[in-house]
């Protein structure tokens, strides 16, 4: 009965905001950003958070990722289906196990003007190497050289499954080889070769573009795009109801429905990649220690999570791994058992009464989740605080381990990309932010890389996941159905189960 009680005061609190932020017209919202004369030719996106830099080689960060797609390119990019497919290469070999040969394309110019050699090429992938934050995604690559003008020569380690989903990462896009030796500030002015410029980036309030007329694949649509950030849900659906902004990025759950029934509006749902998780810091006394993380995780009731964070747009999560990748597997995972949870505890040998911690959430949605997970907690004896934290500082701290318990999440286009980003050790003070160094993890891992073939690689995750799930690093809590609300005039819109969208192929409808 407790456990209703919490529940519906859960509830209860969460519908009383959901109807104070549904108390706004529409009016006007017909017929608004038309042209004069003509079709619309511009755009407001509305996102929560705010990227930590515009340069391709400063961050792994969504936020940062939906920014560098408007003005970067890379060898290669992930298509609707999640598989590598080529961007600005033409054609491509792999002429044995540890060598690659990729043609780039002819005429692709950059934003400066200048026509992208294979010289830029070989400096961009070079140059990302040096830094820490996209490390992950290009130390395999042990040479990168210039066969001829047009061909450029990749050489791994021995057999390696990443070569090309790595190739797709933001941290490796082509930038001009004279502007990264004159020391060029690219998070200040982004020069790419991507669909649009940079025009002004007013930090905390927003960021606007403009079409790159000289794009290879042909000049966008949409001629001006103006990102701003709203970080708070409902004021998110308001300002899209009102005709302020065209399309949202993140939806605030509670307000789905609300969104669907309104015939101006297209809803898109998918099935994300993304995980979302409660993170524990297994550097932190008490939370170093697996039985202790196998009784929150058993503690928490994930459905509850479900329904009051995510109106129930969500599925809870048992496994480490995202269960819509191949490889996948809830063997060995956590199940909500109450009773199991202080049986883990009193087998753990530690009093629940020391284990204090705060729950660090970035948005509304995770506070939400955070509240019903403090709730379960303190059924077992277990006391935390929720911290609200913006996006920004949430990132450093949790990559920097400076922090105990967050909830966050982790977006990929692969389950191999996944795992090497979220649980190796090569990955702490990065995207690993439980900070697990298991040698038996990596080894999985490490084995999984350099098979090729991805039947021969699934038996191999498998048991990296049964593993993952016996070591219980964090508590997984759901994986979300992702949602995108915009003005049901634009056409294009088509959304990869990473979240990508191609705004280049978006456009205004009469």
């Amino acid at each position: 009965m407790k456990k209703k009680r919490i529940l519906s005061f859960l509830l209860a609190t969460v519908m009383a905001s959901g109807l104070l932020a549904g108390c706004s017209s529409d009016e006007g919202k017909k017929g608004s950003g038309k042209e004069e004369g003509g079709k619309k030719d511009s755009i407001v996106i509305a996102t929560m958070g705010e990227t930590p830099s515009l340069s391709p080689t400063e961050h792994n960060a969504v936020a940062g990722s939906y920014m560098n797609l408007l003005t970067y390119n890379t060898l290669f990019k992930t298509s609707m289906t999640l598989e590598p497919v080529p961007d600005l290469v033409d054609s491509y070999e792999n002429v044995d196990e540890s060598t690659w040969h990729f043609k780039i394309k002819e005429g692709v110019k950059f934003h400066n003007g200048d026509t992208m050699t294979i010289d830029d090429v070989v400096a961009s992938l070079q140059w990302a190497q040096g830094f820490a934050e996209v490390s992950l995604y290009n130390k395999n690559f042990v040479s990168i050289s210039k066969v001829d003008d047009q061909t450029l020569e990749i050489k791994t380690d021995g057999p390696d499954a990443m070569v090309l989903s790595n190739l797709s990462h933001h941290g490796n896009a082509i930038v001009p080889k004279k502007l990264i030796d004159e020391g060029h500030d690219f998070n200040a002015d982004p020069i790419g070769t991507g669909p649009y410029k940079l025009v002004k980036w007013n930090r905390g309030d927003s960021l606007e573009f403009e079409a790159f007329e000289d794009y290879f694949e042909g000049a966008p649509s949409i001629k001006n795009m103006t990102w701003k950030i709203i970080p708070e849900g409902s004021s998110r659906t308001i300002a899209l109801e009102a005709g302020e902004i065209d399309f949202i990025i993140e939806v605030e759950a509670m307000d789905a429905d609300r969104l669907k029934g309104n015939d101006d509006l297209t809803v898109i749902d998918y099935n994300a990649t993304n995980l979302t998780w409660l993170m524990l810091n297994n550097e932190t006394p008490g939370l170093d220690n697996q039985d202790v993380r196998h009784a929150i995780n058993t503690a928490i009731d994930k459905e509850s999570v479900v329904t009051v964070a995510y109106n129930g747009m969500a599925t809870p999560a048992l496994s480490q791994m995202p269960m819509n990748f191949e490889g996948a597997t809830e063997e060995n995972a956590d199940t909500y058992d109450a009773e199991k949870a202080k049986e883990w505890l009193e087998k753990s040998g530690v009093d629940p009464a020391s284990i204090k911690f705060s729950i660090i959430c970035s948005d509304d949605t995770k506070k939400r989740a955070g509240e019903v997970i403090q709730a379960n907690l303190k059924e077992i004896g277990i006391n935390c605080e929720i911290e609200s934290m913006d996006l920004a500082t949430y990132l450093s701290a949790t990559a920097e381990g400076n922090y105990t318990a967050a909830i966050g999440g982790y977006s990929s286009d692969s389950l191999l990309g996944y795992v090497v980003g979220v649980y190796h050790s090569s990955s702490i003070n990065a995207s690993n932010k439980t900070r697990l160094n298991n040698p038996e993890v990596d080894a999985l891992i490490d084995k999984a890389k350099v098979t090729v073939d991805a039947a021969e690689r699934k038996p191999i995750m498998e048991e990296l996941s049964a593993l993952l799930n016996e070591i219980c690093s964090q508590a997984p809590i759901y994986q979300p159905i992702s949602m995108r609300a915009f003005d049901a005039r634009l056409q294009g819109v088509e959304i990869t189960d990473g979240g990508t969208i191609f705004w280049q192929n978006v456009s205004w409808g009469e």
